[in-house]
């Protein structure tokens, strides 16, 4: 006959709070030890919550879309076969205002209570949303933060986010008020206004007139995805190169020791840790294509983190990061690959395991493709592509003159932002991996 609390957990060091994305479990189910009662979402990662013990959900305590402080009660669950009735907690159940509408009916603006200490702002600042029209999400942290230094929705919006898909996020928002604070810019009363540009009105969908049409609304990460490729595409000049790679020495290795590796490893070897050891060399030749942009000035970065773009079974995109590449070897970028991307396909994903990437690779040939034009994954300044290893017909040099045969090619395509890696820098980049490739030892270890 006992309660236990179930508490928003803390998912990294970084993060103060999560959003209840869904209640898996409704007051009254009975749930099992580790089985899931709700997801949630950060800045960085969706993650499942687990029971921690068996019992029957007695109470929620906080309702879909919430977004809830790190350590907070989110749920009541009763052990040890205590019967519980089924009914909604205070804080969503049914409950009329003073305009007749329900806490369910999503009019009632305001809370019936309002806990003691709870930050209510005023002003422009105190009524931002929570998420941009066009789908940008702001934690109450970030809200408060703007709330305080009197930064309006439009000024937020301009903010760079380094955040998963472009969110904004503490120290994002903490370095622009410094940097703000640093131009000193003139106050609202002695700005001059601008004058009115005059808006075209707002482009209408298209009517179909059979009705033979679906509208399907954006899921979250699609929605986060979607901002952060504008926000990229507005920050960076893209521009692409392209080489193509002779890679039959990697494919007649790996189709050699591909089983004896997984029996003595019980690991599957892919193209992509090969992929990635030999960007980590390109770049330990290259620094300066492993930087960011800070205003002005340029950050060069020391370690090496790759970032795998890795494709989930909904559709959308997230990019797990492995950390220290270039302390790792073939066996060791093996491992972290297919870690990071079977806990990516099951939704297993930590927040430090997607942040403080440094270099991206997508692998495209995965789907086909023989080339594409990634799009930066900001803050970073390149992103490189794999395309499909094909069988093509080559000129081969031989100490008794030029020969035809058949051999497996494979193109790279490499994005660079422009306002700090040139032509020169990114096409020698480029071709230095594919170098790195085509020198592959077919007699080698792993």
């Amino acid at each position: 006959m006992a309660q236990v609390e179930l508490i928003m957990p803390k998912m990294g060091e970084s993060i103060m709070e999560a959003t209840i994305l869904k209640w898996v479990k409704q007051v009254g189910d009975t749930v099992e030890a580790d089985e899931t009662i709700l997801e949630i979402a950060t800045d960085k990662v969706d993650s499942e919550v687990p029971s921690p013990v068996s019992g029957t959900i007695a109470k929620i305590l906080f309702a879909e879309n919430d977004t809830v402080e790190i350590g907070k009660t989110i749920a009541i669950i009763a052990t040890e076969g205590e019967e519980v009735k089924p009914k909604s907690s205070p804080s969503v159940e049914s409950s009329s205002n003073g305009n007749g509408q329900t806490a369910n009916g999503r009019q009632q603006e305001e809370p019936a209570v309002v806990e003691a200490g709870e930050p209510v702002g005023v002003g422009e600042a105190a009524e931002l949303p929570r998420s941009s029209e066009g789908g940008r999400f702001y934690s109450p942290l970030v809200r408060n933060i703007a709330q305080k230094e009197n930064i309006g929705l439009h000024e937020l919006e301009a903010i760079e986010g380094s955040g998963l898909h472009g969110r904004v996020t503490k120290k994002d928002i903490l370095a622009y008020v410094e940097h703000r604070a640093v131009e000193k810019p003139a106050a609202p009363a002695e700005r001059v206004a601008a004058p009115q540009q005059k808006t075209s009105p707002a482009v209408q969908p298209a009517v179909s007139l059979s009705g033979n049409t679906e509208i399907v609304e954006m899921d979250r990460m699609r929605k986060l995805i979607a901002d952060h490729m504008v926000m990229s595409k507005r920050t960076s000049p893209h521009v692409t190169s392209f080489v193509e790679v002779d890679v039959t020495n990697i494919v007649n290795w790996r189709e050699k020791v591909k089983g004896d590796f997984q029996k003595r490893h019980g690991e599957k070897i892919t193209f992509t840790p090969i992929f990635i050891e030999a960007v980590v060399k390109a770049i330990q030749d290259f620094p300066m294509i492993n930087i960011t942009v800070d205003g002005d000035r340029i950050i060069v970065k020391k370690d090496i983190n790759v970032g795998m773009a890795t494709a989930l079974p909904s559709g959308n995109l997230i990019v797990p990061v492995i950390k220290a590449a270039n302390h790792l070897n073939l066996l060791g970028l093996t491992k972290q690959v297919n870690d990071l991307a079977n806990r990516a396909r099951q939704n297993k994903l930590k927040p430090e395991d997607i942040q403080d990437g440094t270099f991206t690779l997508t692998n495209v040939g995965t789907f086909g493709n023989v080339m594409g034009t990634p799009i930066i994954n900001q803050p970073q300044v390149a992103i490189m592509a794999t395309g499909a290893i094909r069988k093509k017909p080559a000129v081969v040099e031989t100490e008794y003159g030029d020969l035809i045969a058949v051999r497996q090619l494979m193109f790279l395509s490499m994005s660079y932002d422009h306002r700090v890696v040139d032509g020169f820098l990114g096409g020698s980049f480029l071709r230095r991996v594919g170098d790195y490739l085509e020198a592959f030892d077919p007699n080698r270890s792993w």
